[in-house]
């Protein structure tokens, strides 16, 4: 597949900080790369020097093939940008925001089927000051699509959204990407990342602590399964430490925490059914995305 991004060995410092260590990359033309780290690992002074928002102390960065220092305002023409912070004037109506956005590029889209497709027709007439949250965000991403890019950044896209939005948000997503377009998506919930994103980086300490598709980093962890369920009183969890599989037992207030190899869940239910125990609640959970990155950085997504 064409490369679409190619930066290498980027480097931002700030003084004595050192925002961005050495980060290098590539996103292929039409996925959905997706770049996770913790507050303050540098992921957002990185994609912003990919975007040509900031100008990194070291290292190279192509986008289209085209430079974002020195070519910018012919690659800002193609890219589509919805930054986390953002705002516009308060008093402005939200037809009046679509309207002065399309007058920045040479070519966009008609900007009344963006307003249907974000649920924001009904507030057309509103002032930005007036809306909720959520619809100033869905407000950004109209804005982001009016040209047409061949490339979007989108920043923590669905933060502010109920659930129901949120998903259909997901949606749309993977309808831009299978349009042909490239996306970049920053966000700090796992399960975003991991439902959208083709491949990821994990940026952490201002450098890539990993890079692959979700399968790769979810499998690389080897961390097994896990089973839970609510034990009775008086559980002695010493009956499943000789269960095939079985690694460690553990067990928190009534709950008991199996972990191990291979079919952990029928060999459990096959050695408590053995005596007579038959949990209502007993299930599996797999590693998932946000394991990994607890691993990669001995941190949780939102501290």
């Amino acid at each position: 597949m064409t490369n679409i991004i190619e930066a290498t060995h980027l480097r931002k410092t700030y003084g004595d900080t050192v925002a961005v260590a050495d980060v290098s990359l590539t996103v292929q033309k039409g996925e959905i790369f997706g770049i996770v780290g913790p507050n303050g690992a540098g992921k957002t002074t990185a994609v912003e020097s990919i975007m040509g928002l900031r100008k990194p102390d070291s290292g190279t960065v192509s986008v289209l093939g085209l430079d974002p220092q020195t070519q910018a305002q012919e690659l800002r023409q193609r890219l589509g940008i919805q930054l986390q912070e953002a705002s516009l004037p308060d008093y402005m109506k939200v037809w009046e925001a679509l309207d002065l956005f399309a007058s920045f590029y040479k070519q966009t889209v008609p900007w009344e089927p963006l307003l249907a497709q974000w649920g924001l027709s009904e507030k057309r007439n509103t002032r930005f000051k007036n809306l909720s949250g959520g619809q100033k965000q869905r407000l950004f991403i109209a804005l982001a699509l009016l040209n047409d890019p061949e490339v979007i950044f989108l920043d923590e896209l669905t933060t502010g959204l109920d659930p129901q939005t949120r998903r259909a948000t997901w949606d749309v997503v993977r309808a831009i990407r299978d349009q042909g377009k490239t996306v970049i998506l920053v966000t700090h919930f796992m399960d975003e990342a991991e439902e959208l994103a083709d491949r990821i980086a994990v940026i952490d300490q201002g450098k890539v602590a990993a890079l692959d598709t979700p399968r790769v980093l979810i499998q690389g962890l080897q961390a097994g399964s896990t089973v839970r369920f609510t034990g009775r009183n008086g559980f002695d969890a010493a009956l499943l430490k000789g269960v095939e599989g079985v690694t460690a037992v553990t067990q928190q207030a009534q709950q008991i925490i199996v972990k191990g190899d291979g079919p952990l869940l029928a060999r459990v239910a096959a050695a408590l059914s053995q005596h007579d125990i038959v949990p209502a609640d007993l299930r599996v959970e797999q590693a998932d995305l946000e394991d990994v990155f607890l691993a990669l950085t001995g941190r949780e997504i939102r501290s």
